[in-house]
């Protein structure tokens, strides 16, 4: 018996010393991985949209205080092509039956007769607010019109002068500083388009109007420059984005600046209803991807429904031999067998009509820690594209996946591709929030956003992180902690065999590193992504 028991206690003890090192092994490790860098809180929150240039009435009658007692006289041929910041839905041409056979007419359908009177001012106010989001949104210090004032000594825009294709614009900005002499001389030069005048001053002598290089020239410097403050830019070659570089020069003294010709980027606005709490059902659509997983997706479907009833979910489905799933708010697309991962991403995300996409997995459950309003409340109120979420395992651990991604500039043989585990910034009123490049498969995005930077369907069984390395540049990308679902188990017991379909799933999902497949992503980043070699870190334990 004391034989026995002094058997046991040896043994204790080594359970014990065992677990001591483990412990001890785990924090070296803890310690090793754990981030040094000192992180910021930075703020993203939607700004003030930019203030829209004035019209040319405005900017006409309210000169420089210096040159308002120069007179001149309005061009009505070119000041007529400048935009004046309104449109008006007037039909054009002939009315007559008869006349409409023998000349083309233009037609007017005013849009908001599609709605009932009742409803029409409530639907602008929701318009409205989606609207000023997307400015907010979209436009960047960047686009801020900004003037070189006279240096060198000429005066010009170094930013933010743009048009849209084949129309006019004031050039805002040039001016002409310089000592006092007898005669003074300007010349503009374009390339895609034409330079004109929309009023004249007299006392300056123009040149070369309507053309692509134009002088102006006079013995008087306040009248040269009230000339200058009426000069015209028309674009003349026809593409959607580009821009010109006008050449601007004096005696002795040149610059160069550009003006943008673009379309402007047409809104694509979504009607989420009312003002108020957030309507989960009208702003977020659920996706996913299947196959052969038909369980796992039902309890999926189960936990949903437990707390979104009304959410509509999307799934597509490439398996085999694909089953029947029906219910209320779910929409079922069958693809061919095996078409794969990404392929049924970018089926799943074209049939959202919301303005939201909630992306998960078909083996994550849906738990009290599931709240969906705590990432759309993060989307409205920031700059940030798609946030991410956290997958919590039968184990209690969380895993956020957090990943910061950059390109190193190559030379003939390419770029470099590095990825790292962690995060930029903290958010700013969202303590549990990161600013990252790669987030969880669990993560809500900007349904526009997430299609204008798709899913490569060359990505069949292995990717993720090829997603937001192709969107990195197009996507800003958050993280937040405090946002959980609950992933299946993926712990194998040895008396319980795996099921047909787990077995089936298994041999398409799990492949071994030196597979095809690896060198296939291999080969997409060395000729799609132009990259001569990735690097990733990896954690150690010593």
């Amino acid at each position: 018996m004391n034989r026995l028991s002094g058997v046991r206690m040896r043994s204790l003890r080594k359970t014990v010393l065992l677990s001591i090192l483990v412990s001890v092994v785990l924090v070296l490790a803890l310690i090793h991985t754990w981030p040094t860098r000192a992180y910021t809180t930075i703020e993203v929150w939607q700004r003030p949209g930019l203030v829209l240039d004035r019209n040319l009435e405005d900017r006409l009658l309210e000169p420089d205080p210096q040159l308002s007692t120069i007179p001149f006289h309005v061009r009505e041929s070119v000041a007529g092509l400048l935009a004046r910041n309104g449109c008006v839905c007037e039909s054009e041409g002939v009315t007559l039956p008869i006349l409409q056979i023998l000349k083309s007419r233009v037609s007017a359908q005013s849009l908001n007769k599609a709605f009932q009177a009742s409803e029409l001012e409530e639907l602008k106010k929701r318009r409205d607010k989606e609207f000023k989001s997307f400015q907010k949104r979209l436009q960047t210090p960047g686009d801020m019109l900004i003037i070189a004032e006279a240096n060198n000594p000429l005066q010009y825009p170094t930013q933010g002068v743009e048009t849209r294709p084949l129309k006019t614009i004031l050039i805002p900005g040039l001016a002409l500083q310089d000592h006092p002499r007898d005669h003074y001389s300007i010349n503009l030069t374009a390339t895609m388009g034409t330079l004109n005048v929309a009023a004249e001053v007299d006392g300056v002598k123009i040149q070369g109007d309507g053309e692509m290089r134009m002088t102006l020239s006079s013995s008087h410097l306040g009248k040269l420059n009230r000339q200058l403050q009426f000069v015209t830019y028309t674009n003349t070659l026809f593409h959607p984005n580009t821009a010109d570089t006008v050449h601007f020069e004096t005696e002795g003294h040149q610059a160069n600046f550009i003006i943008k010709i673009r379309h402007g980027l047409t809104p694509k606005l979504y009607n989420t209803g009312t003002e108020g709490e957030y309507n989960i059902s009208a702003l977020v659509t659920i996706a996913t991807k299947t196959f052969l997983r038909y369980d796992k997706l039902q309890n999926l479907i189960d936990s949903v429904r437990k707390y979104y009833p009304t959410v509509t979910i999307i799934i597509a489905d490439d398996s085999q031999n694909p089953k029947s799933i029906s219910g209320p708010h779910i929409e079922h697309y069958i693809m061919p067998s095996g078409k794969g991962w990404f392929a049924g991403r970018n089926l799943a995300i074209s049939q959202v009509t919301t303005k939201y996409v909630l992306w998960v997995d078909d083996d994550f459950i849906f738990t009290s820690k599931t709240k969906v309003e705590k990432l759309v409340d993060v989307l409205e109120k920031t700059t940030l594209d798609l946030v991410g979420g956290a997958v919590q395992e039968v184990t209690r651990y969380t895993a956020t996946f957090r990943q910061t991604i950059s390109i190193e500039p190559g030379e003939a043989d390419g770029d470099c591709l590095h990825i790292r585990k962690g995060f930029h910034h903290v958010i700013q009123g969202f303590p549990n929030c990161v600013v990252t490049d790669g987030v969880i498969n669990f993560f809500l995005a900007r349904t526009d956003k997430v299609q204008q930077v798709g899913f490569d369907p060359r990505l069949n069984r292995v990717a993720h992180l090829e997603f937001f390395i192709d969107g990195l540049g197009t996507l800003h990308v958050g993280s937040c902690d405090d946002v959980i679902v609950s992933h299946a188990s993926k712990i194998k017991f040895p008396w319980a065999s795996a099921s047909e379909s787990d077995k089936a799933y298994a041999k398409f999902r799990y492949q071994p590193a030196s597979s095809d497949s690896l060198h296939s992503n291999f080969g997409l980043f060395y000729f799609k992504n132009r990259f001569q070699c990735f690097t990733r870190g990896i954690s150690r334990i010593f």
